[in-house]
């Protein structure tokens, strides 16, 4: 007969069970886990985005014509208009899966014993979020449209189609979403996440919204001069905001709140006023 296990003999002498085992702790954040980190993550998302504006930039400033000459879509239609079932699935489909960084950093916040209320992406305060994120939407978004018009007529700007869908039933509620994909992936990411990193680097605040800024105009790139600069000043506000208050959820209703100006307008204005593009 085979010899109790220790646990048996603890149970037989009437003893108290065994603890069991501590979870295993995860790896410290040190400064070569934090800024491999932060390369993961940005290769993964905006990042990359930031290496294919500049591609995208060069080559249609060198085209004939340069910038004046060229269209860039920020929704394209990814199927005909015979097959609007198949478009509708594309754009649900990057909708969706454009979240995946997202759900990556608030991953890896968690395993730091951090979370989504670290960089204040949450719901708790919903009256100020919304307040503040109004008024950032309004001023932000009448200087990056001034700055739009002035770079276009100087040729530093390509014309900016907002949607390249074509006229469904389902249009404008796919813009919407694609407008609050936009504020959710770079609010979190570009300063949010990007944000906090940077400072447990050792980073000044100033350093790191400069980086923060900048990245968030490198990935606007592909749109011309005129908006990487507009997106640049975007960035360095948005920053200013986050170090000052310590809640990234203003920003992205900010964003959204502009982008579904822009995408409504590219609906329902282009081609029906003279002043605006397109």
């Amino acid at each position: 007969m085979a010899d109790p296990t220790p646990e048996a003999r603890t149970a037989l002498a009437g003893g108290p069970p065994p603890a069991a085992p501590a979870p295993p702790r995860h790896a410290p954040l040190t400064r070569r886990v934090i800024t491999w980190e932060i390369l993961c993550v940005l290769a993964l998302s905006l990042g990359a985005a930031a290496v294919s504006a500049t591609i995208s930039f060069i080559g249609t400033a060198t085209a004939p014509g340069g910038l004046a000459e060229q269209t860039a879509s920020l929704v394209e239609s990814r199927a005909d208009a015979e097959r609007p079932w198949l478009d509708l699935t594309w754009q649900l489909f990057s909708v969706i899966f454009a979240m995946a960084p997202v759900v990556l950093v608030l991953y890896l916040l968690h395993r730091s014993s951090e979370s989504a209320k670290t960089v204040g992406f949450d719901v708790r305060r919903p009256g100020g979020d919304l307040v503040n994120g109004a008024g950032l939407a309004a001023v932000i978004g009448a200087g990056g449209l001034l700055v739009y018009l002035v770079s276009w007529q100087l040729g530093l700007n390509t014309t900016v189609s907002p949607s390249g869908l074509n006229e469904h039933w389902w249009q404008l509620p796919v813009l919407l979403l694609q407008a609050v994909k936009n504020g959710v992936l770079e609010e979190v990411i570009v300063v949010g996440y990007l944000m906090l990193r940077l400072g447990q680097l050792g980073w000044s605040p100033v350093r790191a919204a400069l980086t923060s800024a900048l990245l968030r105009a490198t990935y606007h790139l592909y749109q011309g001069v005129g908006m990487f600069v507009g997106n640049l000043v975007m960035g360095l506000v948005f920053c200013w905001f986050y170090h000052r208050y310590g809640r990234v959820m203003p920003l992205v209703v900010a964003h959204s709140l502009i982008d579904i100006v822009v995408f409504a307008g590219a609906v329902y204005l282009i081609g029906r006023v003279g002043w605006l593009p397109g």
